[in-house]
């Protein structure tokens, strides 16, 4: 919990990811092009007193996340989003076996989602089953611009991801995390399109699409196809870093997502260990949209504290304190579309 101001705030941070890019995981020279890009983002955007160092910045282990996001970081929940890369490390990035062990000790303060691939076939398709049981999952976070063999990326609106998504709703995996953000070398850029979200949420409105990152650069494109379909969600990792580097940047972005989206559909995420969430969340509760960019309509304190936890603990049905809520509490998508006509 967070408090400032005599406000106190809920905490989800609702995108952390424990990876290992250490060089022995590296299967290619790709590995190394993607957590250097990585590095490159941490290195742009962050103040100068939250760096780290490449070294550590390779991998960092459950004992530093826990502290790093919820002793110093303020978080009272989050969830982890892995990503596989399994044609770039030998275990994939995404520490699979490290964070559902970190989880299962600590199920109060984190949330382990998994992920699946459909060009895994049907044989995937069990494997999502086994894994939906075994794991207890809520969500799965999907990297459409991931390789697999011969195919740099493929679109949730393939016919095998839909098997996959049916399977998905089956099984009681309602939340379906997708990154469609920046390109990370070497990934390609447009397999983060994010016209395919427009297909899925027509056709599975009873699934919760969060789209990571919220379609940078397409925040545009993003947000015409959010505002007519209720169950798409806005992650704001990678986005509110630039709070330090662009805060003007920054008051655009999150200008646009409130007109188009309301402040019910925003979820707070720092990409631990891109960023390490103390700062943001600090800078995010002082952070106000500029008086000369009238346009947009100032940020409300009840605003931010639903960005920042209180949305996606309605999602994820993650108990909140009675006096921690808001006059006005998130409720779970409205499944009406809004028409900006």
């Amino acid at each position: 919990m967070y408090t400032k101001d005599g406000e106190k705030y809920f905490i989800v941070d609702a995108h952390i990811a424990l990876w290992d890019a250490r060089v022995e995981n590296q299967r290619t020279i790709h590995g190394k092009q993607f957590i250097d890009c990585f590095y490159d983002y941490h290195r742009n955007l962050s103040p100068a007193s939250e760096l780290w160092s490449y070294e550590e910045y390779l991998y960092q282990g459950g004992e530093r996340l826990m502290r790093d996001v919820f002793e110093l970081g303020y978080a009272d929940h989050a969830i982890f989003q892995p990503a596989r890369l399994g044609e770039f490390y030998k275990t994939g990035f995404g520490q699979t076996q490290e964070a559902l062990a970190l989880t299962r000790a600590n199920p109060d303060k984190l949330t382990y989602n998994h992920y699946f691939d459909p060009r895994d076939g049907e044989r995937g398709l069990d494997r999502l089953r086994q894994d939906a049981e075994e794991m207890g999952l809520k969500g799965v976070k999907l990297y459409t611009a991931d390789w697999h063999g011969d195919s740099r990326g493929y679109k949730l609106s393939d016919p095998w991801t839909y098997r996959y998504l049916e399977v998905a709703r089956e099984v009681g995996i309602k939340n379906i995390h997708v990154h469609k953000g920046p390109t990370i070398r070497p990934l390609d850029r447009d397999a983060f399109d994010v016209a395919d979200v427009d297909h899925v949420a027509t056709d599975f409105t009873d699934l919760n699409f969060v789209v990571e990152h919220c379609g940078l650069p397409r925040l545009e494109d993003f947000c015409w196809i959010a505002t007519q379909e209720p169950n798409v969600y806005a992650g704001l990792a990678v986005a509110i870093p630039f709070m330090h580097t662009r805060p003007r940047y920054f008051a655009q972005i999150i200008g646009e997502l409130l007109y188009w989206l309301d402040e019910n559909r925003i979820f707070f995420s720092s990409d631990y260990a891109l960023w390490t969430p103390k700062w943001l969340v600090e800078t995010f509760v002082d952070f106000q949209i500029p008086e000369d960019m009238s346009e947009y309509a100032p940020l409300t304190v009840d605003q931010k504290k639903k960005i920042l936890g209180l949305n996606a603990a309605a999602v994820y049905d993650i108990p909140v304190p009675e006096e921690l809520q808001v006059a006005n509490p998130p409720a779970e998508a409205e499944r009406e579309a809004v028409s900006v006509a």
